[in-house]
């Protein structure tokens, strides 16, 4: 068996190298797109006019209404739409966006995180000598390269560990690896190399190590997608495109061409989701980038057109910072069911996805527990037994739809489209589908031009390559650092706001108020965990941020990296947006529940609130119980058989410890699976039980009560005490005074 994947690889490997003698014959081409980005900026920066001030979204929905007539209007606010919008405004196109929730609110903020050119597409392209994939992971190779260039305070490389198991498999995988790095030629981040099994575990000690061979390390490229994605919608903003998110097309606007005698598309009529107002704005050309919801609206241009989106659902998930190595990534490369896993580092945090199951189109999909529990399966594969890999450790998780199509201008309508497809209907309307995060830039271009021919439109060739986005102008590798001197702010802090706001970075420090400490000078957080702080809830305002849900989700990540730090910080998130912005009392209890919402269910909240229910199986020894009953009868003074915030609270005092209402509120409502104001004894074994199993982690109740039995016993008569182990403790005399 072992010879017969032996030959397989060496002949997969020499079909590989016709591929590989084919990347470097076009590397001159490479060469000479990346000459192409030193000069692009400079020309951009001498022919256009670009505002430094951002105009308020008011004055965006007043353009939308005002202008008679724009040359494009792009529906949808994506990374697709976004960069369409920068395409067409950079062309000197009078350019009009908009979307009818938050820019980056669907697929664009819930991806993988990698700016990639797609190791296993190359892959399948050796493997079957497949032309199209090729040219797919060459494309993405140049668009990585290019991303991470306009936009380095957003973006970072990033080694990925490929372990190997079977001695066969390390000449195979390091000549696909190898000629991932020759397809990239000249723009190859960093060439890959081969690790020997006691430098793979230095590197990576959490790496599971029986039967390691070795292992191979390549480059990709990593970003925060959402505020990507923010950064290329407001960088069109300041170049002068009109875009407003909470915009909504209620209908296409349609009239006949004299010439051809029938209807053309002409424009939209939208709706201010936020005021209901309606208004139409018009334009030359439509283009289609509303990424899963595509048949939508080529169903409001012709209810005739198929659907041509076939949508499949990729699940995340974030676990504790410790999983992982700060700075390096692993690949599994097959699952138990012939899928692909990463699991890499982002923002201290681990996150490993994804899945790849058929799904509903939604705007609020929602991660399923299957899939969050195939996904734990794979990573206990994949790391040593020392590590614990607990459901109760995954802090978020969600869903997100890859919208993959069909394309329309193939007559073999049932074969997907690996790649991006541009269309044009008969009545002029333009659909952009497909494609891939990394590739967002060159799909708005191949959109831009198939769209200026089609309409006639006076424009040039697209000017993005090389063009930064908001943020990277002014930003240094140094630059917290004088945030930090500047401003007072804590190190953690300003390296934060430098990588998520680049140089606009000294904005959100000027609001930053004075925290009255001796440090840092400025900059209260949002949640203690985690360097947000509250001036970026105003700066968001600025970024078109109009919910609370924008600012947790997209404007910072929060919501993304723990559900629960998340709702903590609700609250003062809704009091400053709504000093910010005017709202009621009852609109600010609507932001909350909204928030909260979002959390329970796009975030996983509720599948892990789930991991604990009063039917839960209790699996304690009676030993166990024993203890257990013991601990709780400590609080539960009256033998009631319950216990309240009263109970607690009357411990905690005793043993010097001061916890607010609303906070013992909060941490015993986590354990009150029957809502009726008090954790019995039943449920508190039922905690306890899931926490023995892994199925819960770090519960505040749990921690509190076995703190507080410490502090107890400690203060009890020796007689009353439980048994400990008798043995001294060694002095530390022994070791030099323990130092």
């Amino acid at each position: 068996m072992a010879i017969r994947k032996a030959v397989k690889g060496t002949a997969v490997v020499a079909s590989g190298g016709l591929v590989a003698f084919y990347g470097l014959t076009k590397l001159t081409e490479y060469r000479k797109k990346q000459a192409r980005l030193s000069r692009v900026e400079a020309v951009e920066q001498v022919n256009m006019a670009f505002q430094d001030e951002l105009p308020s979204r008011q004055a965006q929905l007043t353009a939308l209404r005002n202008t008679q007539e724009f040359d494009v209007l792009v529906v949808g606010g994506g990374a697709t739409g976004s960069g369409c919008a920068l395409d067409a405004v950079t062309r000197n196109l009078k350019t009009a966006l908009v979307e009818r929730d938050d820019f980056s609110s669907g697929t664009s903020s819930r991806s993988t995180k990698l700016i990639h050119g797609g190791v296993r597409y190359l892959q399948k392209a050796i493997v079957k000598l497949d032309y199209e994939q090729y040219m797919m992971v060459k494309e993405a190779l140049h668009e990585r390269s290019n991303l991470l260039n306009i936009a380095p305070h957003l973006t970072a490389l990033l080694p990925i560990m490929l372990p190997i198991y079977k001695w066969w498999q390390l000449p195979y995988y390091w000549a696909g690896i190898k000629i991932y790095d020759l397809v990239a030629g000249a723009q190859c981040l960093k060439s890959s190399y081969i690790l020997t099994k006691t430098k793979a575990l230095e590197l990576f000690p959490m790496l599971k190590r029986d039967k390691l061979v070795g292992a191979i390390v390549y480059y990709d490229g990593q970003h925060n997608d959402a505020r990507m994605n923010l950064a290329i919608a407001l960088t069109a903003a300041r170049y002068g495109a009109a875009i407003a998110n909470y915009t909504e097309v209620v209908h296409l606007l349609k009239r006949v061409d004299p010439q051809m005698g029938k209807e053309r598309v002409c424009g939209a009529h939208c709706r201010d989701v936020i005021t209901g107002q309606e208004f139409d704005v018009r334009a030359k050309c439509v283009i289609n980038a509303t990424g899963p919801f595509t048949d939508a609206l080529r169903k409001m241009d012709d209810q005739k057109n198929p659907n041509i989106c076939q949508p499949s659902a990729g699940v995340h998930i974030v676990i504790p910072g410790y999983y992982s190595p700060d700075n390096m990534g692993l690949l599994d490369p097959a699952t138990s069911d012939g899928r692909v896993i990463f699991f890499l580092p982002w923002e201290k945090m681990t996150i490993a996805g994804t899945t790849d199951t058929p799904t509903e189109i939604t705007p609020h999909p929602i991660p399923m527990e299957e899939d969050i529990n195939f996904i734990l399966t794979e990573v206990r594969n994949y790391l040593s037994p020392d590590v614990e890999v607990r459901r109760g450790d995954v802090l978020a998780a969600w869903s997100g739809i890859r919208p993959l199509v069909t394309n329309p201008n193939s007559k073999d309508t049932q074969s997907i489209c690996r790649n991006h497809i541009v269309h044009i209907s008969d009545s002029g309307l333009v659909t952009i589908a497909g494609g891939k995060w990394t590739t967002y830039r060159s799909m708005a271009e191949d959109t831009l031009d198939a769209a200026v021919k089609a309409h006639n439109l006076s424009a040039g060739p697209s000017k993005t390559v090389g063009l930064m986005l908001e943020g990277a102008k002014d930003w240094t590798p140094t630059m917290y650092i004088r945030l930090v001197q500047d401003y007072g702010l804590e190190v953690e802090v300003a390296q934060h706001l430098a990588s998520s706001y680049g140089g606009r970075a000294y904005e959100v420090a000027k609001m930053a108020h004075v925290t009255g400490k001796r440090w840092p000078i400025v900059g209260k957080r949002l949640v203690s965990e985690f360097p947000y702080i509250e001036s970026e809830v105003q700066y968001a305002i600025k970024e078109y941020a109009c919910t609370a849900i924008d600012v947790i989700a997209r404007r910072t990540r929060l919501g993304f990296l723990n559900v629960q730090a998340a709702e903590e910080a609700l609250p003062r998130i809704v009091d400053i947006m709504g000093k910010q912005l005017t709202w009621s009392e009852q609109r600010k209890r609507e932001e909350l529940s909204a928030a909260k919402q979002f959390l329970y269910y796009e975030m996983g909240y509720k599948a892990r609130s789930e991991q604990l229910t009063d039917t839960s199986e209790i699996t304690l020894t009676p030993a166990e119980v024993g203890r257990y009953m013991k601990r709780f009868h400590k609080f539960d003074k009256e033998n009631k058989g319950f216990i309240t915030t009263v109970d607690v609270q009357r411990v905690l005092e005793s043993i010097n410890v001061y916890i607010d209402a609303d906070t013992l509120h909060e941490i015993l409502n986590e354990v009150d699976l029957n809502k009726n104001g008090q954790v019995e004894f039943n449920e508190f074994l039922q905690l306890m039980s899931a926490v023995k199993k892994g199925q819960v982690s770090a519960n505040r109740l749990a921690i509190l009560m076995k703190t507080a039995e410490q502090s107890l016993d400690q203060t009890e008569p020796l007689e009353q005490r439980e048994p400990v182990d008798q043995r001294k403790p060694v002095s530390v005399d022994r070791s030099g005074g323990g130092v």
